[in-house]
């Protein structure tokens, strides 16, 4: 009893102690840097609307930032702005504008090092280099910001949500547009990337290295550079993510490089170049997708073993399927094809002949891209109609034996 009791007075004596400290335009407290040395472990500080030209601030022990939506930290592109390092920081509603570039220090408008439970939510960051560079940080949270860079060369652009050597993260419901990556993670576990918007981008909406244990699910990465890449990781699940208008003489929704054990389930991969481009990935589940108006739904390299395609739907797309190889190890069944051509005598719902997704000219403009130009005429119609019935060219094993009559209800 007397232990439940210190317990409790310790709480609120904790409670009692923690303040609100006010500062700015037209408080004694000026600025933010004042009021940071003045807060305790557990105080609030509000920051009332105005623009404020500090330099960079330092904050290192759990205190509570807030603006009021109109609260602006400059840096008039000469350094970064608001460095935290600790735990239990919480910064909400500031704006970030022109934090200055080095491409030695990595600036950024909100640097993350050595943190942990760190919050960031509704702010907004203008014009930085890095808009949030995190670093060796554990169960923070990145939530409802809004990021636009302005974009100069893939060399002289960083990331907006950057993220290095990190766990447990959870990256939720932000907008990032105008970076070079609008989202990287590398060496980064068992964290989450859940409803963001990342479009307009240099290089990848996405970008994983080497980071494994993670999943990103209903983010829509649209009109970026290059789509999404995930390289060099295991144990990755992406669920109900839209890839749309990722298009570009090498452009893709989602790259997949020697990465293995994941899981591709219920996305949307909509008039991108290419859907997938599969290289040096093993034992990938790949389920209830749809592939619509994509130039390639899919390219799987002869590297790639262990796959499984089912369950997906494929609608208006120039090419289903494409590989570089003929001895392909990856399987297919139960998917939709909607240049499928059989017929279904038991009406089960299943072709009862089997469908190769690989066309003869696919495989040709696999060889010499300048073959292209012969898309649609009339001699590459004959030539696939000739592959199909017997085919000579397409790898034998890839084929669905059991594809679908009708769509697939996803």
């Amino acid at each position: 009893m007397r232990f439940l009791f210190l317990i409790s007075w310790l709480i609120c004596s904790h409670v009692t102690l923690a303040r609100t400290i006010v500062a700015g335009v037209g408080q004694p407290v000026k600025t933010l840097t004042a009021a940071v040395q003045l807060a305790r472990d557990g105080d609030t500080i509000r920051l009332r609307n105005g623009v404020y030209k500090e330099g960079r601030i330092v904050i290192t022990r759990p205190v509570t930032v807030l603006g009021e939506g109109n609260t602006i930290l400059d840096g008039d592109h000469k350094q970064e702005l608001l460095v935290i390092s600790g735990s239990h920081v919480t910064i909400k509603k500031l704006q970030f504008h022109h934090a200055g570039y080095s491409a030695l220090n990595d600036y950024a408008a909100v640097k993350l090092i050595d943190a942990s439970y760190v919050l960031l939510e509704d702010n907004l960051v203008y014009d930085a280099y890095f808009a949030f560079h995190i670093s060796n940080a554990a169960y923070c949270t990145i939530r409802n910001n809004r990021i636009i860079g302005i974009p100069k060369t893939e060399q002289l652009t960083g990331n907006g949500i950057h993220l290095w050597k990190s766990n447990h993260a959870l990256i939720e419901g932000n907008q990032v547009t105008g970076y070079r990556d609008g989202i990287y993670f590398e060496f980064v576990t068992e964290s989450v990337i859940r409803k963001n918007l990342s479009e307009k981008n240099i290089r990848y909406g996405l970008h994983f290295m080497f980071s494994h244990g993670d999943h990103y699910i209903e983010n829509i990465f649209r009109n970026n550079g290059a789509g999404v890449a995930v390289m060099y990781s295991k144990h990755v699940t992406m669920e109900h993510n839209h890839f749309e208008a990722n298009w570009g003489a090498s452009s893709y929704g989602l790259l997949l490089k020697e990465i293995t054990d994941s899981h591709i389930v219920s996305n949307l991969f909509l008039k991108n170049t290419t859907g997938i481009y599969m290289e040096g990935a093993s034992r990938i589940e790949i389920e209830r997708n749809i592939f619509r108006n994509n130039g390639w739904a899919v390219k799987v390299q002869a590297s790639c073993d262990d796959n499984v395609f089912h369950h997906n739907n494929f609608f208006g797309n120039s090419f289903d399927l494409a590989t570089n190889g003929t001895m392909v190890l990856n399987k297919l069944h139960n998917n939709y094809w909607d240049k499928y051509e059989g017929y279904d005598i038991d009406r089960n719902g299943v072709g009862d002949v089997p469908y190769h997704p690989v066309s003869m000219y696919s495989m040709i403009v696999e060889q010499t891209p300048g073959t292209m130009i012969l898309m649609r005429s009339f001699m590459v119609t004959l030539l696939d109609k000739a592959e199909k019935a017997i085919p000579s060219l397409t790898p034998e094993n890839l084929v669905d034996r059991q594809p679908m009559i009708k769509p697939l209800k996803i």
